[in-house]
């Protein structure tokens, strides 16, 4: 016995001293470009840094914001960048107007857009936006969202007023400009008002005659789909994801470290809300879900043709 474990000590110790002289594991660079600034919505990526899960992946991940959040799709499609987060809105409009990326994984895997009006202002229910005055940021899918939402209830968009506020979503509603917003994110309008002592009262589109769809999405150039950095850093995000599910308190301490402007009641909130929209697979794809929200903007008007899911969305091996 004495003997065998001699040996196996021994055996142990070369081993030990064999891999000490192997090199390092390489590190491939990737290059993430954001949506929009950081915020809890980018948690499991953030996290998936602070564990260490992106370098066991093999991967140097950089991640920018965006000067012009209009930026990372052409950015990424013209090979100046690697992975681009973006919404699934928008990669239908994107792809019908040619531009050539493809949905490689999820970030959010349910809705955050809403239509928001004062909880004790005179907006009870979708009925009461008649002759009413809505607030908007940007016109298209959120013209095709507002409209199927009020054609639920006998309405159209003949009936209400749109109001361009510049992305004041808030601030027009508590100022009486509106009486009601679409756009905000019901993660952090919602969280932001409350905080401001004028709760707000949501509608939701998946509740009220919108096809349900991806909120954030990553995005990569068609033709580096099969870049197989991108299955390794889904991974990381996974592992990510996983952890803040699990340990919310812990990874929000490492979400915000070395970020003291993100320690704040807003983003603490909208933590907390993000927490159970976060997919849970991000590589998994749900190609029935995707036809029918294509055909749900077609019928609005928003795309030309829906293409095969194929063409502009794939689930990596």
């Amino acid at each position: 016995m004495r003997k065998m474990r001699h040996w196996l000590r021994g055996a142990a110790m070369a081993a030990a001293l064999s891999l000490a002289t192997l090199p390092a594991l390489a590190q491939d660079k990737m290059t993430v470009l954001l949506d929009w600034f950081v915020n809890p919505d980018h948690g499991p990526l953030y996290i998936a840094q602070e564990m260490g899960y992106f370098k066991e992946a093999g991967l140097v991940v950089e991640m920018i914001a965006p000067a012009d959040p209009n930026d990372p799709p052409r950015l990424v499609a013209a090979g100046r960048g690697d992975v681009a987060i973006s919404y699934q809105p928008q990669l239908h409009l994107q792809v019908d107007a040619g531009l050539p990326v493809v949905r490689i994984g999820t970030l959010v895997a349910t809705p955050l857009n809403s239509i928001i009006a004062l909880k004790d202002g005179p907006v009870k229910s979708l009925k009461d936006l008649k002759g009413k005055k809505v607030g908007f940021s940007v016109g298209g899918f959120e013209d095709a969202l507002l409209g199927a939402m009020l054609e639920k209830h006998g309405l159209s968009l003949k009936d209400v007023t749109l109001v361009n506020v510049n992305f004041s979503l808030s601030p027009a509603l508590f100022a009486g400009q509106v009486d009601a917003i679409v756009g905000g994110f019901r993660n952090f309008e919602l969280n932001q008002m409350a905080i401001e002592g004028k709760p707000g009262r949501a509608f939701f589109p998946e509740e009220e005659g919108v096809p349900a769809y991806d909120e954030l999405i990553f995005i990569a150039a068609r033709d580096r789909a099969n870049d197989p950095r991108l299955g390794r850093f889904l991974d990381a995000v996974e592992r990510g994801t996983a952890y803040m599910i699990n340990h919310p308190d812990a990874a929000w301490a490492l979400f915000i470290k070395g970020r003291p402007d993100m320690d704040t009641e807003l983003n603490k909130r909208a933590w907390r809300d993000s927490l159970p929209r976060f997919a849970h697979s991000p590589r998994a794809l749900d190609r029935a879900r995707y036809a029918r929200f294509a055909n749900f903007l077609k019928e609005r008007g928003l795309v030309k043709t829906t293409p095969d899911v194929a063409t502009y969305a794939v689930e990596l091996k």
